[in-house]
This record gives C-alpha cells, sequence and structure tokens, in this order.
C-alpha cells in the first residue's frame, strides 16, 4: 500500500478533541501517520499524490453497538458479506453483533464459527456479543469467563429481557467478577404482552395493543437498584421515553453505567405509523413527538451515551402482513450517519455531539480502541459530504433485506467513501 495524503478536509474526531480543518496522512501499513491542520500541502513534498477533499468531512469510521447479523440461521435476511457491503456505505466499520441467531451465541464452539466467518466474508471489523442466559431463556447464565476468552465483547439477550431479579442478580455479580459488559434491553414482559405499539391515542385508534412506557421505566428502575450494589459494566441498550430520560439523568449522578437510543426513535414518532406501516413496527416502539425531543435533549446534555442503527433486517414476507402477523425490526445501518446529520442540520444536535455518540463513545464503553484517529491506530475513517441531498429507496439499499423505516425520506449528508485500515472500500 502506498502512502495517503488528504487535505483540506474539515476534520472531527471527538477522542482527540479534534474539530478543524486539516488534513491525514495514511502510511504504508494502513495506520493513521498524521492529522490535524498541520497537514497540508506545504508540509507535504511535491512529488506525492495528493488528495484534496475540498472542505469535505472525515469522521472516524462509526461503531454499531446494536446490530443484527443472518450468520448463522437466517442468512436469507442477511449475512456478513451484505452487512460488511451495507455497513461501508454508510461510512460503519465497526459493528458490534447480537446473539439472537439460530443457533443462539451462548457456547464457545458457535463463537469459533462466527469469527471465522465474519474474518472470511466480512470486509469490517465484526465484535460479538454472546447470550446472557442459554437460549435466550432467561434461566440459566451462559458462561461468561469462558466465552470472554473467546473474544466475545458483552453480553445481551438482544431484544429479549431479563425478567427474573435473582438471576439479574448473578448476572450481575458474575459481571462484576470478570468485568464483562451486560447490555440490557428494557421492557417487562408481561407489562409489554401482545403489544405492538406505543400505548396511547394512536394505538387507540388503530386498534392496536399498546405498549406502556412504564414496560420500559420498571426494567430500567430495577436494573439501576440493583447497580448502586453491584457496581459492573452496565448498558442499556435503548430508552425511548421522557420518563426513561429522566431515570437515567438523576441516577448518573449516583452510579456508574450508560445508555443508548436508537436513530428511529430520535427521529420518527408515533404518528409516523400513519395506516398500519409495518415497518415502522419497532422494539422499543416508536413513542411521541414530546418523548422524541427528550431523548434529542438527552443526547445534547450527555444523558444518553450512543446512538444505535437497531439494524434488524426482516425479508418482504415477514413485513407485508398485517400489523399484529408482521415482524418487529427494521434496517439501518446504511442510513444510520445520514438520518442523524439530520439533527445537525436542522439544529437540535452539535455536530461533534452526534459524531461522538457514534464512535468515541461507543468504543469507550466496549473497552475498544476503534472510533478514533489516534496516530499509530488504524486508518479506519470515513469521508462525508455533509450537504449532498440525496433520497432513501429501498431499491437502492445493499442491505439483504430493505425493510427501511425511512422509505422516501429526503436526506442530507451522504458518505462518498470508506476507509478500512487504509484501503477504500466504498467509493459513491
Amino acid at each position: 500500500m502506498k502512502k495517503q495524503y488528504f487535505i483540506n478536509a474539515n476534520i472531527i474526531d471527538p477522542k482527540n478533541s479534534i474539530n478543524e480543518v486539516g488534513g491525514l496522512i495514511v502510511n504504508e501499513e494502513g495506520k493513521v501517520e498524521a492529522i490535524g491542520k498541520k497537514v497540508n500541502k506545504n508540509n507535504i513534498s511535491s512529488r506525492e499524490k495528493i488528495i484534496d477533499l475540498n472542505g469535505k468531512y472525515i469522521f472516524p469510521g462509526i461503531v454499531d453497538m446494536k446490530v443484527f447479523v443472518g450468520e448463522p440461521g437466517y442468512e436469507y435476511k442477511e449475512n456478513f458479506k451484505t452487512l460488511s457491503n451495507a455497513a461501508l456505505s454508510g461510512g460503519v466499520t465497526t459493528v458490534i453483533t447480537m446473539p439472537n441467531t439460530d443457533p443462539i451465541i451462548d457456547n464457545v464452539s458457535i463463537v469459533d464459527f462466527l469469527k471465522r466467518r465474519g474474518r472470511d466474508k466480512s470486509k469490517i471489523n465484526i465484535y460479538p456479543t454472546a447470550s446472557l442466559t442459554k437460549n435466550t431463556e432467561g434461566t440459566n447464565m451462559t458462561e461468561f469467563g469462558l466465552l470472554q476468552s473467546k473474544g466475545i465483547i458483552g453480553f445481551t439477550d438482544g431484544y429479549k429481557t431479563i425478567q427474573n431479579t435473582r438471576v439479574m442478580t448473578r448476572i450481575m455479580n458474575s459481571a462484576k467478577d470478570l468485568n464483562s459488559l451486560i447490555m440490557q434491553h428494557a421492557e417487562d414482559q408481561e407489562l409489554s404482552k401482545n403489544g405492538m405499539i406505543n400505548d396511547g391515542i394512536i394505538s387507540t385508534k388503530l386498534g392496536l395493543q399498546g405498549i406502556p412506557e412504564i414496560a420500559e421505566l420498571v426494567i430500567i428502575e430495577r436494573d439501576l437498584t440493583l447497580l448502586e450494589n453491584i457496581n459492573c459494566r452496565y448498558h442499556i441498550s435503548q430508552i425511548s421515553s421522557a420518563k426513561s430520560v429522566d431515570i437515567i439523568k438523576a441516577r448518573k449522578n449516583k452510579i456508574n453505567f450508560s445508555c443508548g437510543v436508537s436513530i428511529n426513535n430520535l427521529s420518527l414518532n408515533e404518528i409516523d405509523i400513519g395506516d398500519f406501516k409495518t415497518f415502522l413496527k419497532l422494539s422499543p416502539p416508536l413513542r411521541t413527538e414530546e418523548d422524541r425531543i427528550s431523548l434529542v435533549q438527552g443526547l445534547k446534555d450527555g444523558t444518553i451515551d450512543v446512538i444505535v442503527s437497531d439494524h434488524k433486517p426482516e425479508d418482504e414476507e415477514q413485513k407485508r402482513l398485517t400489523f399484529a402477523q408482521a415482524a418487529t425490526g427494521a434496517s439501518g445501518i446504511e442510513t444510520l450517519l445520514s438520518l442523524s446529520l439530520e439533527l445537525y442540520h436542522n439544529g437540535s444536535l452539535k455536530l461533534e455531539t452526534i459524531i461522538r455518540s457514534l464512535t468515541s463513545n461507543p468504543a469507550k464503553i466496549l473497552n475498544i480502541d476503534k472510533g478514533n484517529l489516534s496516530i499509530g491506530n488504524d486508518a479506519d475513517f470515513c469521508i462525508v459530504d455533509l450537504d449532498k441531498p440525496w433520497i432513501v429507496k429501498q431499491e437502492n439499499l445493499i442491505s439483504k433485506s430493505k425493510n427501511t423505516s425511512i422509505e422516501n425520506k429526503k436526506l442530507q449528508g451522504k458518505v462518498t467513501n470508506t476507509f478500512v485500515k487504509g484501503i477504500e472500500l466504498f467509493k459513491l
């Protein structure tokens, strides 16, 4: 690989407090050699080939903390190859995959298979999680220590929640002893039973069973109360309501934990469901506009740490059903950054706040050295035309499943190039 020189770029790297016009040098090994305002034409030999970005933005490669991949068992929905291609088109260079596959990722033999497949088929950095409990049934814990030694980055039952308080206590104690990361989907299954959308006026109007916000609050309150006595690494995968934001804001002053939010909940509300749009059947559900605004404010003031795509590909047969029968989830990894940039363009959030929540914050929670452009690190980054307009069309999506929640949405800001270890793997 030849040394690469990029100049005249707007560079934002929250981990290293860089927000300036400058350049980036990638060495022959695909590592960051130099970055910032000191990298310019005056400091580069005239014999070298220079790439002038003309004011485009350079961001560290995005770290997406919640991604479902179809391997093993659901390759017809998504596989490592299609996932990595979709991710690269959206500037995502690192993904944390969920264990809800077939079979469930709950033992070392499955982990070995997963790592081999990821290494052979994927172009991006894959960090797998394993389930908290055997077969995600919520009763018997998996072997945290053994799985962690095989490269498991964290433990979660994906879109299932540990309902039993005694089991959750044991999980937290093990996580404390082994310094394991617990990622919890907060939803009480009895309170949300048969629920499909937010419990309120819209659910009543559509005649659909609602999921009350208290289903989320009960689990958050329980787990944070346990966390006061058992100090382990704990992350709430996604929150969806204003009351959850209030609880987390009050508790963060007393105990150490983190939380995330789906880009869907930041950008859409229950009204967008319209007349039974099944592609907007999500978990947690879209809630009110007041809830959405509160989530944005939670990101702004640091209450919420991370934005995730909650990429959950589903084939058309699973979505072209009645709302009650349709599968839950939306494809979103390739639109994550562009949809997040909408919050910058409409004045809701600073650009650096958005990039931090997509790069350095998730990396810090996960204890991985990604999501930054530190000198000597892998040159994982994306180049973005911040003002480029485009329209989301299902037929243009790279993901194997096309169940986007924002079909026909007009966006501003597009990834033009994505690099992993200094190699350009996507070009618009």
